[in-house]
């Protein structure tokens, strides 16, 4: 019996193709592909064809995939070979045909080097393929995943919203050696649609996790909540996910800490909606057996490493398909309280930081408002602590840059000029985008707290790489000294130029002074502004502190595999 292909890349296509159930191949000779046309040949569940002529191989794959309604793969080397795909593949583009093109290729690496029959094949003339890709050589498990996710896109792309031909620039680097028995099992990724068949959601722990979310109806609301209470779900969310349902779990608190573990973080089954979430700790920390991702652009985003189904719908509509009849219990989402309580108890006090600013405004934001954070320190530090169900919270966690928090929420307010819009933003963030607080459609209804630490305190965090150059962090990392080193005259004089009501501390006796006046419930005549000052040292020391809150109960063995992992991150940053 022949053997298949060593090449992993080679074993992940086929069992990739198989799990797809698509069997029509067409070959044509050559070097690059001989990894995958020497596997595919020996196994019987492919139905394979030959044909010298590339062109004239994608146009017969026209023939066949029109004539059994079937996806069909062609295979060709590099070079000219695979240019003289196009004419059929512009004929499958503008029929929506299914055709797969497995390109041998020398990989990316080479291209422009002057290599024997390596062409530039990164571009594809537009109405030729659907999409296109690298497959590039295996070197690790991340590219391994990569090129999974890869491929079962790839094969998705063949036939969503519409489909047609799909590039692949597919790279064996074992094209000699052929030992291996069988094929592994691979991750297969399904898209699923209205017309889909639902497929049976698995027993066991479920959740959701919702990343950044446009502010939520109160239908899909329900919906959510509905599904949590049948199936004993929970929302695993942050500020910014939109959702305020009775199954909400915001454990940003719980997954900071740096050597406490929990099973509540394990489940059988994660259904993930929403976009990119500023909530890392939490993203981190969840350990889901499979997720389902849904959302209505059917992309492949596979955030967690273990995505098996895309489902390309209304996520309403998902949440009341797989609302079960009866009602479960509700310990799941109690548990979670619990612990979350627990942590909370283990922090006593701060000092004058951002962390005691959240803390002490975090209770008293007026009901109805709306507050923006400034990304990283700002979001992460409110995220500890909750919000009133009534408050809309938001980050530009999309593009996930410094830039544009003043301006964000001045168009934001403007929405709503009735609705008090609050904006928590760092020193650096707040001067980058100093120009919109002189926009002249600066309302009554913006309120800005801008946290002046003098620095980017991301920068100088104890579990940041730049906290190992110490204070010469502070020349160029975390870009301390700029913007008048935090003058007290500074902000006050541009604030109130601008028509601004200043309002300022240094110390908790100064902040606790003042931050009613800020936090008012009615709109005041003018917008405002509060400066704070806290000390940078007691940001780096107060978050440290707020991180080992909980006992390191971890067992032996995952205190060595994190100190593997925390060697491999130094030897990396050296």
């Amino acid at each position: 019996m022949k053997k298949y292909s060593n090449d992993k890349n080679a074993l992940i296509l086929l069992s990739l193709l198989k799990a797809h159930h698509i069997r029509k191949v067409i070959a044509s000779p050559g070097t690059t592909n001989i990894a995958v046309v020497g596997s595919i040949q020996h196994d019987d569940y492919f139905e394979m064809y030959s044909s010298v002529d590339e062109r004239s191989a994608a146009y017969m794959a026209c023939g066949l995939s029109a004539e059994s309604g079937e996806p069909v793969a062609i295979v060709c080397t590099e070079a000219t070979a695979s240019r003289n795909y196009f004419p059929a593949l512009t004929e499958a583009y503008y029929r929506k045909l299914p055709i797969l093109v497995i390109a041998g290729s020398h990989g990316e690496q080479n291209i422009g080097h002057l290599h024997s029959q390596v062409i530039d094949r990164t571009r594809a003339p537009k109405d030729t393929v659907v999409y296109s890709t690298f497959i590039n050589p295996i070197t690790d498990k991340s590219s391994e995943w990569y090129n999974r996710v890869e491929i079962n896109k790839s094969i998705i792309k063949l036939r969503q919203h519409g489909g047609g031909p799909v590039l692949m620039n597919f790279v064996a680097s074992a094209t000699k050696t052929f030992g291996t028995d069988e094929l592994p099992k691979t991750g297969v990724i399904t898209l699923h649609g209205y017309v889909d068949e639902m497929p049976t959601m698995p027993d066991g722990r479920i959740a959701v996790f919702i990343g950044s979310h446009v502010q939520m109806s109160k239908s899909l609301q329900k919906a959510i909540d509905s599904f949590c209470k049948s199936r004993n779900a929970v929302v695993f969310c942050d500020h910014t996910s939109g959702y305020q349902g009775k199954y909400q779990v915001n454990f940003t608190l719980v997954n900071g800490q740096l050597n406490f573990t929990n099973d509540l973080l394990d489940m059988d089954l994660l259904i993930h909606i929403g976009e990119v979430s500023g909530d890392t700790y939490t993203t981190r920390r969840l350990k889901p057996k499979a997720v389902w991702r849904v959302s209505t652009d059917g992309e492949v985003r596979d955030l967690f490493k273990k995505l098996v189904r895309v489902f390309e719908m209304d996520e309403r509509y998902f949440f009341t398909q797989y609302t079960a009849q009866s009602t479960g219990d509700d310990t799941y989402i109690q548990a979670c309280h619990k612990l979350f309580e627990e942590v909370s108890e283990q922090i006593h006090d701060f000092g004058f930081c951002n962390l005691y600013v959240a803390k002490k405004m975090a209770p008293k934001l007026p009901a109805g408002c709306v507050i923006h954070f400034g990304i990283y320190n700002s979001l992460r530090t409110w995220n500890m602590f909750r919000l009133d169900p009534s408050i809309q919270a938001s980050s530009n966690v999309g593009g996930f840059g410094i830039d544009g928090a003043c301006s964000t929420v001045l168009g934001a307010s403007l929405a709503d000029t009735k609705k008090i819009h609050f904006l928590c933003v760092g020193d650096l963030a707040f001067f980058y985008d100093l120009n919109a607080m002189g926009n002249r459609h600066v309302g009554n209804n913006v309120r800005i707290i801008l946290i002046n630490n003098g620095r980017g305190v991301e920068f100088r965090k104890k579990d940041h790489p730049g906290y190992r150059f110490g204070m010469e962090a502070d020349l160029y990392m975390a870009a301390a000294g700029h913007y008048g080193s935090q003058s007290t005259d500074l902000v006050r004089h541009y604030a109130t130029d601008l028509g601004f009501e200043y309002l300022k501390a240094s110390t908790k006796e100064e902040f606790d002074e003042v931050v009613d006046r800020f936090l008012i419930p009615t709109l005041t005549e003018k917008p405002m502004l509060f400066e704070i000052f806290p000390d940078y040292e007691d940001e780096v020391e107060n978050l440290d502190y707020l991180r080992h809150a909980m006992p390191d109960n971890r067992g032996f063995s995952q205190k060595l595999e994190d100190m593997a992992k925390s060697v491999a991150k130094r030897i990396l940053n050296r």
